[in-house]
């Protein structure tokens, strides 16, 4: 791991990364010494690490104790681009604009980046745990969209993953992962998503194995989840990983 910026504001430290040619930044409370809890921070589609959303969701986190890490997705961000990636997308978008079910679109999308994904995650967890300022605490996810359709492959394969923040995301290929997931889940479903059936994101909660699941619904569209959300996602992982 080899980190190519620092700076600190506010009680928090940013550090920019490239674990091979794994773009990443890790947050931190500000002169952090000794092991702490740490979230996996996955991005939406189409989005980047350091995304306003991600930037926002990071350093409140890190203002409370938390080690936060983001990495580009596959194709996305600083990643080089992929021409099968690219002609996928182009598809989906055609499909949608035919009026296709977008979530079976969105998830052949997905399926196609997984197997990277969940490399690429655990590769970056295990150095990241190696870290003065972080260690080998308990770990947690938060993955909205297509953070989430990468989010619950690496969930589902990887142990050291204790609790996570989910949603915003349809059954369609990922049921068989979905029912290997026994951690503690809180998932967000917006009830008037116009790129995800209620009945398929409603489905995918059902998916999933954890005996502690809790289901947070809010009305609006795709992008407008309430900002109250990211308070009550702090206060789910200061439960389960504190």
């Amino acid at each position: 791991m080899r980190f190519t910026s620092q700076t600190s504001s506010d009680g928090v430290t940013e550090q920019f990364f490239t674990l091979g040619e794994i773009p990443g930044v890790l947050w931190t409370p500000e002169d952090a010494v000794g092991a702490r809890p740490l979230i996996l921070l996955g991005h939406g589609g189409g989005q980047h690490k350091t995304a306003p959303g991600n930037v926002s969701r990071a350093r409140r986190y890190a203002a409370a104790g938390f080690a936060v890490v983001a990495i580009d997705a596959p194709a996305h961000g600083d990643r080089p681009k992929d021409e099968g990636f690219d002609r996928i997308v182009a598809e989906m978008r055609a499909g949608m604009a035919a009026g296709e079910n977008p979530g079976a679109l969105v998830a052949g999308m997905h399926s196609h980046l997984a197997g990277q994904a969940v490399a690429d995650w655990q590769a970056v967890l295990t150095a990241v745990q190696r870290l003065a300022q972080v260690g080998a605490g308990p770990v947690g996810y938060c993955g909205m969209s297509m953070g989430c359709g990468l989010g619950i492959p690496l969930i589902a394969a990887e142990p050291r993953i204790r609790a996570a923040v989910l949603g915003l995301l349809g059954v369609q290929g990922l049921a068989e992962d979905a029912a290997r997931i026994t951690v503690p889940v809180q998932f967000l479903l917006q009830w008037d998503d116009q790129m995800v059936r209620r009945d398929q994101g409603l489905a995918l909660f059902d998916a999933l194995a954890s005996a502690h699941k809790t289901l947070h619904a809010n009305p609006g569209k795709h992008g407008d989840v309430p900002s109250f959300e990211e308070d009550d996602s702090l206060t789910f992982f200061t439960r389960h990983l504190s």
